[in-house]
């Protein structure tokens, strides 16, 4: 069975999306949407053995991996599933339908769970929906998985908004510290600061010390996760073994942006020295096997 669309069918209708004209995109949105719910009944059920996922890359499927560590198989399918239900998502959106909007991005993240534009996208829709727990929850699974510096930014201003309304001063300052480090230029953060300012301006004065140990008190990461800044280095080590300077390039640039320089240069030298070794396991069984056979 042919897939429901390809990627020149969204692009015409993002176009329209694009220009802001919701009458003409939402209803050819709905009509893929329903096309792709059709196949995926029939085609990718989900099972105790197979899961079927939208992954942009060969890094968020080694990320999913090893931060979700689901043990099943992996198949990636032909379509982004998940672009079609951010752009229904973003329709809705500038339809003041916010309920519907949700849905749709629960939808994307399941198709792509380590696209984390799509979780703080759903953040903000259940903030906005009055749902305080889900916000603060989607917020804190960004900082588990994302790989990009502002996205860990966004999360950690939205985290210091919610702390902020939860009387919890010294954990917002926290927030809005890494935010300022992550990303500094963001409205979230700027608005955050902002509003720490006005009501909590002893916190924002707060030393690193205490900033940090305020978030570690409420069970916030105070760095991004390790093992995303790993699997960046373990793709980039790969992209230059194939050649791919530039997709090297890229992707170590963002391991340095979460974890900084230094911590780069020694995760390089890990995967090397632990790639260095595995080759002389293969190599030691391989004369092991000859031997044996001789």
């Amino acid at each position: 069975m042919d897939l429901p669309f390809d990627v020149g069918d969204l692009n015409r209708i993002e176009n329209f999306l694009g220009q802001g004209d919701v009458e003409a995109s939402l209803p050819a949105l709905l009509e893929l949407r329903d096309a792709v719910e059709e196949y995926v009944e029939t085609e990718f059920a989900t099972t105790d053995e197979v899961q079927y996922f939208c992954f942009s890359d060969a890094f968020e499927r080694l990320a999913y991996r090893r931060v979700e560590g689901d043990p099943r198989t992996l198949v990636q399918v032909g379509a982004p599933f998940d672009r079609l239900y951010a752009d229904l998502a973003f329709a809705y959106i500038q339809s003041q339908e916010h309920a519907l909007a949700r849905d749709a991005l629960m939808q994307a993240v399941r198709w792509n769970p380590m696209h984390c534009a799509y979780r703080l996208d759903l953040a903000e829709v259940f903030h906005i929906l009055g749902d305080r727990r889900e916000w603060a929850s989607l917020l804190f699974s960004v900082l588990e998985r994302a790989a990009d510096a502002a996205h860990v930014g966004r999360a950690y201003a939205g985290l210091g908004e919610f702390f902020l309304d939860e009387d919890e001063a010294s954990a917002a300052a926290g927030c809005a510290r890494r935010a300022a480090r992550f990303a500094p230029e963001d409205m979230v953060t700027r608005r955050l600061i902002t509003h720490l300012m006005e009501v909590a301006s002893d916190a924002a004065e707060l030393g690193e010390d205490e900033a940090t140990a305020a978030l570690a008190a409420q069970g916030i990461p105070t760095e991004p996760n390790a093992e995303i800044a790993i699997c960046l280095i373990m793709c980039a080590t790969d992209a230059s073994r194939a050649g791919d300077r530039n997709e090297a390039a890229r992707l170590t640039l963002r391991a340095r942006d979460l974890v900084g320089e230094n911590v780069v240069k020694a995760l390089i030298q890990l995967v090397h020295e632990s790639d260095a070794e595995l080759a002389a396991e293969r190599g030691e069984n391989s004369e092991e096997d000859r031997d044996a056979n001789a």
